[in-house]
């Protein structure tokens, strides 16, 4: 028979029988209660910063020289620091300012602040890209990540190596907006390249099987490095076809996209002919595995050196493919950032010459 833990309180000269259950239950409500107070108190500072970066930004306009707007920053800063302490500081007093210029819009601060800290905000005021910025700003909305897990993403160069880093600004902003006002996410925003599968231990020589067998030893680092919202369904998935067996590697599930995710695992380079195995294995999910109110299945082929004009050309993104490089080492960040940069530009070059391309073929039609 279960016996209940109880507590005895003293009351006066008398005891009280209070149960554990009691006693956890009313922590709780404390601890929630703390917590949510807390919350809106950093909101309530958030938005108060925000508008006092606004007003000096307003204030500095008046001004006919640029020196004007720094003599004002450290006047204000003297005299509040006297009434309100260090937080008012100049160097705090700036990044008010600068907090106000690089968010210029009250309602996206407010839909942002729910979930951000003051602390968050000054980790994203370094950030040049404007894209950039919004990108790590959104995603750690949604996610709830804390400061130190945002700095690790900004860190780790999260943003430039997602498909959405490649892509022209406006269909970017567009994504954006979406997971902002809908809470909808995209396929770009979740699929990354490359990804870094160091904490594998690869060997120098490596076959497809022994790269498999090492994810599967620490399937917990490789969903890590997919990204959240990846759920691990089975490894070797077998398929009938024609009477044929056929075996696709990995297979996830990714409960924001709800979708299937394929996962191929190449050595060496992408070659066109994977784009028709792939195939194959989506429509057979589709088919066989695809449940009611979910979307299509998406394929991933992971490979040891990407090939981007021969991915372009074949317009795998109709197909509902992405192709993705591993590295099986960490290369220095500075070397890591110049092969991302100039992978963009190379990405958002072809996809320009695709769209002019398009654009000559759809006026030469009109015209005959």
């Amino acid at each position: 028979m279960a016996h209940k833990r109880v507590a005895i309180v003293s009351i006066g000269s008398e005891y009280a029988v209070v149960s554990q259950t009691l006693i956890e239950d009313v922590r709780r409500l404390i601890a929630e209660a703390r917590q949510t107070a807390a919350s809106r108190v950093n909101a309530a500072l958030t938005m108060l910063y925000w508008r006092i970066g606004r007003r000096v930004i307003d204030e500095t306009l008046r001004g006919e020289r640029a020196a004007y707007g720094q003599q004002i920053v450290v006047s204000l800063s003297r005299q509040l620091v006297q009434e309100y302490g260090s937080s008012f500081g100049e160097k705090n007093l700036r990044r008010m300012v600068q907090f106000a210029e690089l968010f210029p819009h009250e309602e996206i601060v407010v839909s942002l602040i729910r979930q951000l800290s003051w602390t968050h905000f000054i980790a994203l005021l370094p950030l040049k890209d404007p894209l950039q910025r919004e990108f790590y700003a959104e995603l750690c909305r949604v996610e709830g990540w804390s400061v130190r897990s945002l700095r690790q993403k900004i860190d780790s160069m999260l943003f430039e190596r997602t498909a959405l880093s490649r892509k022209a600004e406006k269909l970017a902003r567009k994504e954006l907006a979406t997971l902002r006002e809908e809470d909808r996410w995209a396929p770009d925003l979740v699929f990354r390249d490359p990804y870094v599968l160091d904490f594998l231990n690869l060997a120098d020589s490596y076959s497809e099987r022994d790269l498999e067998a090492a994810i599967l030893r620490d399937i917990e680092s490789f969903l890590l490095e997919m990204g959240s919202g990846f759920t691990f369904v089975a490894r070797q998935k077998r398929m009938v076809i024609d009477g044929e067996d056929h075996n696709l590697d990995l297979l996830f599930y990714h409960r924001r996209l709800r979708r299937l995710v394929a996962v191929e695992l190449k050595l060496g380079k992408f070659k066109a002919a994977y784009k028709g195995q792939m195939e194959l294995y989506l429509r057979w999910l589709e088919r066989n595995e695809q449940e009611p109110g979910e979307e299509s299945p998406l394929g991933l082929i992971l490979c040891a050196e990407g090939g981007q004009e021969t991915i372009a050309l074949l317009r795998l993104d109709r197909s509902g493919i992405r192709v993705g490089q591993y590295l099986t080492e960490l290369p220095p960040k500075e070397v890591l950032e110049r092969k991302l940069h100039e992978s963009i530009a190379l990405s958002r070059a072809l996809t320009e010459n695709r769209s002019a391309i398009g654009s000559r073929q759809t006026k030469k039609k009109n015209r005959t």
